[in-house]
């Protein structure tokens, strides 16, 4: 399994182990059932590869509609006054036999999230398996704008998950990080290091903080500082 598979794997069994602990009774069930094949392909091909972490996403979240009852969302991007429901359609048995009062009552529970606040984004199963380019840039889009930062700085980058690790590890230095930092922090070799930092630094997300021929330590680019977070 190459480094970035492991990193995935490693977050994905802890995101998924505090969201057990915060669950019981039904919510738990739900969780536990409704969190199935194509909600881990969305987060595998999509939501992991745009963002790179899990902060602020829940699966299978709990609402309550106008009538009072309890409703589920695929997943949910909560951080208020921010919210942005996912929700992940399928083309198997279960979305063939929906009858027409399902379907209308669905159409029902979106209207109802728009007008409770929320932002809605649908992908079908289809799409995250072979359009997944497409669906990461809707991800990146949408919490660009609510980042109120223009979604044109990052929706272009293609960026590697050890590219994207080592902005964000930039952001949550208190100061400027060295080559030997930035090796440490991703387990890799100092001149592995240096070439991602390089790469960055090639398209202005980071700069040299320090050193002239030969840079001693980088900082995220000051423009890019709070759009970068959405990477």
């Amino acid at each position: 399994m190459n480094p970035d598979a492991v990193l995935y794997e490693q977050a994905y069994e802890l995101w998924m182990t505090e969201q057990m602990k915060q669950r019981s009774g039904e919510a738990l069930r739900r969780l536990k059932e409704g969190h199935a094949h194509a909600e881990k392909r969305f987060l595998e091909k999509v939501w992991w590869p745009a963002i790179g972490h899990f902060n602020h996403l829940h699966a299978e979240y709990e609402i309550y509609d106008f009538r009072n009852g309890a409703r589920y969302i695929d997943f949910a991007y909560v951080r208020p006054p921010y919210k942005v429901g996912i929700e992940i359609d399928g083309y198997g048995a279960h979305s063939r036999d929906i009858d027409r009062r399902k379907f209308a009552d669905d159409r029902f529970r979106q209207n109802e999230l728009v007008l409770d606040g929320w932002q809605v984004l649908r992908f079908s199963y289809d799409a995250i398996e072979d359009q997944s380019k497409r669906c990461q840039q809707h991800i990146q889009q949408i919490l660009g704008k609510l980042s109120g930062k223009s979604s044109e700085l990052l929706k272009d980058l293609d960026l590697s998950m050890r590219h994207r690790e080592m902005i964000r590890i930039a952001i949550r230095a208190p100061q400027p990080i060295t080559p030997a930092e930035a090796a440490a922090k991703l387990r890799c070799s100092d001149k592995q290091a240096r070439v991602i930092l390089k790469a960055l630094t090639d398209q202005n997300l980071l700069i040299p903080a320090s050193g002239a021929k030969r840079i001693r330590s980088y900082r995220v680019h000051p423009q890019l500082s709070e759009a970068a977070r959405c990477l």
